[in-house]
């Protein structure tokens, strides 16, 4: 199985996509930062961030990093559909005739690939809001803030976002049709149900947010408190997805003809 994995990982590595997504991930993560920077404070219309020298702010700021999970999502489609693409798959499949061995390394391969965009999203982060907090006269406390916890959250969630996208390329199998419908189910699917407070009993059962009830994001910016799962059935259900992806993702694989 590791020799698998080390396989999947090669495929991967030895393309420019990975580490040009892992650029424009941090990049995007950036400027939302920025935004967060410039507006710390600022009053508009009733609706204001807190002050950068608060923890409440250093708890915004650092969960952040979790709109890079589109980024490994992505990346996980492509894992799976340039199989189909380049015509891949049926090689594949001979050196591994088990064909439900391929996606298992597949999936682990996407949560360690998801592991380290993590980590580097988590490494900018601290490069950019510690700075922040404490040039503002603030004390970056990680009780307060809670970074471990949203640390964890986002480690988990970019993880299993990579999952996500394994399964949904598993079903679609075209790689354009997968890319977009990821895009479309993060940015405006999730955004929709997960930003709308009146869709937040619907929204929160989402896999977006799951994964802000497991970071507890819990700061009142004038639009109200969102009301999310608690911390632990936020894990469960970003899990149970997880799962149910890596079943779908084995299921339309295994059945499926190739050619």
């Amino acid at each position: 199985m590791s020799g698998l994995v080390r396989a999947e990982l090669r495929k991967l590595f030895t393309t420019r996509l990975w580490w040009i997504m892992l650029l424009v991930m941090l990049v995007l993560v950036g400027v939302g930062l920025g935004f967060l920077v410039a507006f710390a404070g600022v009053d508009q219309n009733g609706a204001a961030l807190p002050a950068r020298d608060t923890a409440e702010w250093a708890e915004i700021a650092w969960s952040s990093g979790s709109s890079g999970g589109i980024f490994v999502m992505i990346l996980g489609v492509v894992m799976m559909t340039s199989e189909y693409r380049y015509q891949t798959i049926t090689g594949t499949f001979l050196a591994t005739p088990r064909r439900s061995l391929v996606i298992v390394a597949k999936v682990v391969a996407g949560l360690l690939v998801g592991a380290l965009f993590a980590l580097a999203v988590l490494v900018f982060q601290a490069v950019t809001v510690i700075p922040a907090v404490t040039l503002s006269g603030g004390e970056l406390s990680l009780s307060a803030s809670r970074i471990p916890q949203i640390s964890l959250g986002i480690l988990v969630t970019l993880a299993l976002y990579a999952v996500f996208g394994i399964g949904l390329g598993a079903l679609v199998r075209n790689q354009i049709a997968g890319i977009v419908a990821a895009v479309v189910w993060a940015y405006v699917i999730e955004n929709i149900f997960t930003g709308i407070p009146a869709l937040h009993s619907v929204g929160k059962w989402l896999p977006g947010g799951a994964a802000q009830a497991l970071m507890s994001i819990d700061v009142d910016t004038g639009l109200g408190r969102p009301e999310w799962l608690p911390a632990w059935a936020g894990a469960a259900v970003l899990v149970g997805y997880g799962l149910l992806f890596a079943v779908v993702a084995t299921a339309t694989t295994v059945r499926r003809d190739i050619t």
